[in-house]
């Protein structure tokens, strides 16, 4: 019979006449790993420190066996079960059908087959939110490290998101008996039992399991000091005040991932329906708990399809409901951590179902709950903690799909009505508002808001400005059609009217321009204010003319044209000599498209004559630079050099607002230098090119590439193929990016470029 090896260590200590301060200093062990040993609190210790007590003991061969024997006996050997406990502490089943998180378990593996006995323990935290498979990871790492550990893998549920989890005290006395520490000596307090397991695991190599983690203070006195050993925390929670901890976060899965365990659940229905499939895994949020349960759904009912299971998650108002099977279900997943959230959370989370855009930033959040932008804050971070919101960058979030149908439910079932219409009215308001004052930044009649406004964004800077309307284009483009749709022709049609230069520097936008524009020229029209749906009237042409030409043919751009004649016909009978000259200006930039130069020159000049008569200096520019573009493109080349010339000198003897006259000075400058190209001008040309490309910064990319492909060119005349090649790549990079030049455009500066060959002269 194998002795115990506490007895065993103290007859054999007292054999030798040592105290245990002696033995101590002989060997290295402590005084205090010693005194555990020899009263049964640590009944296995490592084999390294058994080989240090028997040298100092000077055991010979015999009794050395025999310490190592009891030793080894006193190591659990199973997966982590007390004898005789029906396996409290065994880790929970694994999933034969497990896939994914490949990363994952290859860092878990690495830092637990790297864990030494002079450092510390390693220590990871795999969070996310609910439906992630933070458990399944965990399991199938400690699984793949079973020979790592030999000592143990010991598994707790810590339940971090009941109502109350498990004490860190009651959790320690449970990995105290796991670990088969006698009852009697388990310490009260619990710093006295985090030492004891501390005192234990430095001897042993184990693993811990510690699952649904609450928070730090229900982890902190589990973790151990230096060992062999490894802990691996899952947690709802990002558990961001722990230190010197490895934390992983998982994600949802890929497209493949996805696929991969819906195949692995139902193969042959998966296998014949690979579409469907894709729609199912897209459906499900590519959630492994929402893929798990829609698998095991369709694998249950052998007159379901594919299709069948995608039809029935494509309704919304469902689809929570179809993702749950027996005592298992996403909702019930999300429900959990809702429940631990504070009152302000809970709202912030309701409301946040109201945003209209993808991803969104704390003031909006503000807005809809009535604070502070601090405060949405701090409720964001909250959330964002629990795994209900997941940051997008620095400073913005978003919801999984899934979470926000449940964020949607909650609003429906926990408020009233009333009060969602108003946060939603409030929201509107607000993105319209800011919208209009970040657009009437680049506006000639505007400029800077007051110096004492105040809002929920920085807006003090053109760049702010210009920032906050790129970054929340999906958000406020949104709000505009709610508005509309709710009939407030007011608010929409003055968004518009702001927004008229602002659309002049982002004519990449596509369709956006033609989307708004139709809108507010509705809203115009629903004010019974005839001159200024005209105005609205040349905003929609305008937008058809920049944001559809590369997919429009003749037909549609003559179209486009009778329907700018048809605007101006109309402003001469009002008597509105702006519209008149913004309605030609229009029909001649079609016409110049069309390649009818001589139509586009008369409605170029007579647009400049009546914006000159009503002093519209904006019109008055941009009709200038058609005349001379005109001229160019008639091949009237001295014409056309002094026509820009012209223009340019006239900008700086009586300069408009900052953004207009930029934009006519950047449109003017690339025409000159296409000119001078022409006339073979080529160092004149490089002259104006570079410093207007310089000054054109953030303005139209139309404008941008095409002075890039002028410079290519030119460069490409003087011999400089190096210069040549750089700027007809980028031209074409922003071609390809922006998708505003005409195919055939395109085409000549990819052939321009492949003629340059491979060479690189300076």
């Amino acid at each position: 019979m194998v002795s115990s090896f506490g007895p065993l260590l103290r007859s054999l200590r007292q054999a030798a006449q040592l105290t245990i301060e002696g033995l101590s200093h002989a060997s290295g062990v402590s005084v205090r790993a010693i005194g555990d040993m020899e009263r049964g609190i640590s009944r296995g210790p490592q084999r390294r420190t058994v080989q240090a007590l028997a040298e100092a003991l000077r055991l010979g061969e015999e009794q050395r066996a025999e310490l190592d024997e009891a030793a080894r006996a006193g190591r659990p050997r199973s997966g982590g079960s007390v004898p005789g406990r029906s396996g409290l502490y065994e880790l929970p089943r694994g999933l034969g059908d497990f896939v994914g998180r490949v990363a994952e378990l290859e860092l878990l593996c690495r830092l637990g087959r790297e864990a030494s006995v002079d450092g510390p323990t390693p220590v990871v935290v795999v969070h996310g939110q609910a439906g992630l498979g933070k458990t399944a990871c965990a399991v199938r790492a400690a699984e793949l490290l079973r020979e790592v550990f030999p000592d143990g893998r010991f598994y707790v549920d810590l339940r971090g998101v009941d109502a109350e989890p498990v004490p860190a005290a009651e959790v320690l006395h449970r990995l105290l008996r796991a670990l088969d520490v006698d009852p009697r000596v388990i310490a009260e307090e619990e710093w006295e039992r985090a030492s004891q397991l501390r005192a234990i695991l430095a001897e042993r190599r184990c693993l811990l399991v510690l699952d649904n983690a609450a928070d730090e203070a229900q982890i902190r006195p589990l973790l151990p000091g230096p060992g062999a050993g490894m802990v691996v925390v899952t947690s709802r929670r990002t558990l961001g005040g722990l230190e010197g901890v490895t934390r992983i976060a998982l994600a949802p899965f890929s497209p493949q991932e996805s696929a991969q365990l819906l195949r692995a659940i139902v193969r042959e229905a998966a296998d014949r329906a690979v579409a469907e499939t894709e729609q199912v895994a897209r459906l499900c949020g590519r959630l492994p708990l929402a893929l798990r349960i829609a698998g095991t759904r369709l694998a249950s009912r052998p007159g379901w399809t594919m299709r069948h299971l995608a039809e029935r998650l494509s309704d919304e108002d469902r689809r929570l409901a179809t993702l749950a099977v027996g005592d298992v279900g996403v909702e019930a997943a999300f429900a959990l951590s809702y429940a631990v959230l504070s009152p302000p959370a809970k709202e912030t989370f309701r409301r946040l179902a109201l945003v209209p855009a993808v991803d969104f930033a704390a003031p909006i959040a503000a807005v809809l709950t009535q604070t502070g932008v601090f405060a949405a804050e701090d409720q964001l971070d909250d959330l964002v903690e629990l795994g209900l919101l997941q940051r997008e960058g620095a400073d913005r979030y978003r919801f999984h799909d899934l979470i926000r149908l449940y964020a949607s439910q909650r609003l429906r079932e926990e408020e009233p009505a009333g009060a969602t219409v108003a946060a939603e009215r409030r929201m509107v308001d607000w993105l319209l508002e800011t919208a209009i004052v970040a657009g009437r930044w680049f506006e000639p009649d505007y400029g800077a808001p007051p110096s004492d406004a105040k809002g929920l964004v920085p807006l003090a800077t053109l760049e702010e400005a210009r920032a906050w309307l790129e970054v929340e284009r999906d958000t406020w483009l949104a709000g505009l059609r709610m508005a509309a749709a709710a009939d407030r022709h007011e608010q929409v049609a003055e968004l518009g009217e702001a927004m008229r230069w602002f659309a002049a520097n982002a004519q990449h936008w596509l369709g956006d321009w033609l989307e708004v524009f139709g809108l507010t020229r509705a809203a115009a029209a629903g004010l019974s204010d005839p001159r200024r749906e005209l105005w609205h009237m040349n905003r929609q042409v305008w937008a058809f003319l920049v944001t559809r030409l590369p997919r429009r043919g003749e037909a549609a751009l003559r179209e486009n044209a009778e329907r700018a004649m048809e605007v101006y016909r109309l402003a001469e009978s009002l008597g509105a000599v702006r519209e008149q000259a913004d309605a030609l200006c229009n029909a001649a930039t079609t016409w110049r498209v069309l390649l009818d130069f001589d139509q586009s020159l008369w409605a170029y000049s007579r647009g400049r004559e009546l914006a000159e008569a009503a002093g519209y200096h904006d019109t008055y520019y941009w009709a200038s630079g058609g005349v001379a573009t005109a001229l160019f493109r008639l091949g009237r080349l001295d014409e056309a050099i002094e026509a820009y010339r012209s223009v340019l000198r006239n900008i700086d003897e009586q300069p408009v607002v900052s953004s207009a006259a930029k934009h006519s000075r950047i449109f003017v400058l690339g025409g000159l230098a296409t000119a001078l190209l022409a006339a073979q001008r080529w160092q004149e040309a490089i002259e104006v090119a570079e410093p207007a490309l310089a000054e054109a910064g953030g303005q139209g990319s139309n404008l941008v590439m095409g002075m890039h492909r002028t410079l290519g060119q030119t460069y490409a005349r003087l011999g400089a193929t190096g210069e040549a090649r750089e700027h007809l790549t980028r031209a074409i990079e922003l071609a390809e990016k922006y998708k505003t030049w005409e195919p055939r455009s395109l085409d000549e500066a990819k052939a321009e470029l492949a003629a340059l060959g491979t060479d690189h002269n300076p």
